[in-house]
């Protein structure tokens, strides 16, 4: 029975990725082949090359490619139900392995641990989200709370449903997070407004606030780092 030859170049092909990947996981890939792996879980029998290239030219990165709607993602031709169930699924296991990883050491070490937290936790929700991550005396993580959902602003985040929440799990000390749906961690004057009556209230219940981290897409703002968490 006579072959193809494309045929054996594409399988060969295939076959020399994933020997790469086996060996040395992503070290040295451009994003668009990591995006055609992603791909051939759900197209095996199709060169999707081409495909993985018009994923990369419409989001840019790898991040978005991961974090697009559905919807945006069929739009590719090539791209059907089966190839997005491949992309979310490694996007949500790639996001549950950080969470568990975060919450099984208790700790958060550094603004950067910490922004990769938040960022599987807030930063592709499409609506603001204020959240309390409660921390025992010697600065564990006890739990996490979104409080609020809605629209960010002096009016909706009450600093007496804040600290009730915070003293509900006796908690010593806090860090406060919210993210911006569009994508800029700016803080705007009710950003900082809020920040500081949640530092003043806090402060009069005993309880020190280490944070509050506005995050975006790709980065965050925090309050900390630019020493606006006076108490």
């Amino acid at each position: 029975m006579l072959t193809n030859p494309t045929d054996d170049y594409r399988i060969g092909h295939r076959k020399r990725l994933r020997e790469r990947f086996l060996k040395s996981g992503l070290d040295g890939f451009h994003d668009y082949e990591i995006v055609e792996l992603l791909l051939t879980i759900g197209t095996p029998r199709k060169d999707v090359r081409q495909i993985a290239r018009e994923v990369m030219k419409k989001f840019k990165t790898l991040s978005e490619v991961l974090n697009a709607p559905t919807e945006e993602l069929t739009e590719i031709k090539g791209i059907g139900s089966v190839n997005v169930f491949g992309i979310k699924l490694i996007k949500a296991v790639a996001d549950r392995c950080t969470r568990e990883t975060i919450e099984q050491t208790k700790s958060i070490t550094s603004p950067d641990s910490l922004f990769e937290y938040l960022q599987q936790t807030l930063g592709y929700r499409k609506r603001e989200c204020f959240m309390a991550i409660m921390l025992n005396a010697k600065n564990k993580i006890i739990d996490t709370e979104i409080i609020f959902e809605g629209s960010l602003t002096s009016t909706c985040v009450y600093p007496r449903e804040v600290i009730a929440t915070i003293l509900k799990y006796n908690a010593a000390a806090v860090i406060f997070a919210h993210n911006h749906p569009s994508g800029d961690p700016t803080p705007s004057e009710e950003d900082k407004n809020i920040t500081q009556k949640l530092v003043n209230a806090c402060k009069l219940m005993g309880v020190t606030v280490h944070e509050h981290m506005i995050v975006g897409k790709n980065n965050y703002f925090s309050f900390a780092e630019h020493g606006d968490i006076g108490q």
